[in-house]
């Protein structure tokens, strides 16, 4: 029997496994495109979603996906599991594994996901943590491939604070031959000890770090930002809103790039904070097919996942 393939993170993910996803979530969108619907590539099979913190997109996408392709879907609740309090991951893990055919899991510490790997004998996704986030940013290229027809050599610049969403899109970037760039203001880089890892796995990675999101937009396809405060970050809103505000996507920042350049948003966006109306309603934001896409990503990693195409 093969070994169980999860999807925990990026890094741990061989570069041929990610473009057979890629290339499968584009073969099962351009046939629900076609035709209205999908093969039942996971008839009988169900995934468990066990969510710590809400997402509307994250919910939506891994239920329908499942939907598209034969299978179920069963959204946990915090209060049904308390993960690591109620009931030990690793217990939580093996209840799972004797039940359902994949476990999708939201939650705040990293460490849970692992666990819930470690200790599972069926696929393990990783649907956030507050050090990743791969499935946003698979999706993220997965849009970027659709908009420009190609990934390699695209340059990414990423706007704003060097969280989850940023540590992934780094790691995407350089496993799928794109350029990157982040600007953070100080105190809010990405962690040197992943940027020196990053680089010694992908020597080839064009990136640089920036406190000028100027210089960091200036040749760049892909403008990207995210909120400047994440669930559980709260507490720190007023102190975190001032020192951001200079990272803002907005009109006079974009006329640093060039007009081609598209703008992206993981959502949900605050708007008039991190990024303004008019340039997620605008004309260069791919924020909504952006969105969208999740849901196919979602059907490329479940078939390849539990469906083993």
């Amino acid at each position: 029997m093969a070994p169980k393939l999860d999807f925990v993170s990026i890094a741990d993910t061989p570069q041929d496994t990610l473009l057979h996803i890629l290339a499968t979530a584009k073969r099962l969108k351009a046939q629900h495109k076609a035709t209205g619907r999908n093969d039942p590539l996971l008839a009988g099979k169900v995934l468990a979603m066990i969510f710590e913190k809400p997402s509307l997109r994250t919910r939506v996408s891994f239920e329908t996906a499942m939907i598209h392709l034969g299978g179920a879907a069963i959204y946990i609740s915090p209060s049904e599991v308390g993960l690591g309090t109620r009931e030990s991951v690793p217990d939580v893990a093996r209840v799972l594994s004797g039940m359902v055919d994949g476990i999708m899991a939201r939650v705040f510490e990293h460490a849970k996901l692992k666990e819930l790997s470690k200790y599972g004998s069926i696929p393990v996704i990783n649907g956030l943590s507050d050090y990743s986030h791969p499935c946003q940013a698979l999706a993220d290229l997965m849009t970027a491939d659709e908009h420009f027809g190609r990934l390699a050599g695209l340059t990414l610049a990423y706007v704003g604070d060097g969280n989850n969403v940023a540590r992934s899109l780094m790691v995407a970037c350089a496993r799928l031959g794109v350029k990157f760039r982040i600007a953070s203001p100080p105190g809010y880089e990405l962690e040197p000890s992943l940027i020196e890892r990053i680089m010694s796995q992908c020597p080839a990675l064009d990136f640089v770090t920036t406190r000028e999101p100027e210089r960091a937009v200036s040749n760049a396809d892909i403008i990207y930002t995210d909120t400047w405060v994440s669930m559980g970050q709260e507490a720190e809103k007023a102190q975190r809103l001032p020192v951001f505000m200079p990272y803002q996507i907005n009109r006079q920042l974009l006329s640093n790039a060039p007009p081609t350049a598209i703008v992206m948003h993981c959502l949900p966006a605050y708007r008039g904070v991190e990024i303004t109306d008019e340039v997620i309603d605008g004309p260069q934001s791919v924020v909504f097919q952006e969105a969208a896409n999740r849901l196919h990503f979602q059907k490329g990693l479940l078939a390849v996942l539990l469906g083993k195409v």
